[in-house]
């Protein structure tokens, strides 16, 4: 897989040097030279000195042909410009940007390219609203624009769905469990599957059916 990945800071940087380690196609764009200079000399992927935001720098990192394109820089209004010229431009075909200050968040949709927006502030206020609570649904990821949405909950001791099995509830027709976590490891969510207390239930819910996931979740 082709991925170009636009600003080399520390989450660019990170996020190219892992999926190069996954043996994908990382091009990297970055305008800081000096940070160029020394990328080159860590991470064994092609390097771009350039302003992701000027149409030439990314014909020359032949993103036309890119399967993925991060917008990973630290400003809101450059990853936006980014997502914009990858999507209307270069017709990328999956567009990824980063979300710096939530204030933000709701520009980033598909009017401006953008198919996946991550923000690392919300992110990280859901885990540690997740560490503190039981029951309570916790959206970790919002997907589509915010249409949908990857959302976590943990299943308390009193619910009466515990022993059953994921078939067993009735959850809405546009929601799914895809894992549970329990004791540390990751199980693949199968109709069969049984739910025992403290279990960490990963799903995919549209924000209408989320509260309706939750109700037939808890058994509440």
């Amino acid at each position: 897989m082709k991925v170009i990945v636009a600003g080399a800071g520390n989450l660019g940087y990170f996020l190219a040097s892992d999926l190069n380690r996954r043996s994908h196609d990382v091009i990297m764009i970055e305008q800081d030279k000096e940070i160029v200079t020394r990328g080159q000399a860590e991470i064994p992927v092609s390097w771009i000195h350039g302003d992701a935001c000027e149409p030439w720098v990314l014909e020359k990192a032949e993103v036309q042909s890119a399967d993925v394109l991060v917008a990973a820089t630290g400003d809101d209004e450059d990853n936006l410009v980014i997502s914009l010229l990858a999507k209307q431009e270069f017709a990328v075909p999956r567009v990824i940007a980063r979300v710096n200050h939530p204030k933000n968040a709701w520009m980033f949709d598909e009017m401006w390219g953008v198919d996946v927006s991550v923000s690392p502030p919300h992110i990280m206020a859901s885990l540690v609203e997740e560490a503190v609570s039981i029951g309570d649904l916790v959206t970790i990821l919002p997907l589509e624009g915010g249409q949908v949405t990857l959302v976590e909950m943990k299943l308390p001791q009193d619910s009466p769905n515990i022993g059953k099995h994921i078939y067993d509830l009735r959850l809405p027709h546009d929601s799914a469990i895809v894992a549970i976590v329990r004791d540390g490891h990751v199980i693949i969510a199968e109709p069969e599957t049984p739910l025992l207390a403290g279990d960490e239930i990963m799903a995919l819910s549209t924000r209408e059916s989320a509260m309706a996931f939750q109700q037939a979740t808890l058994g509440r």
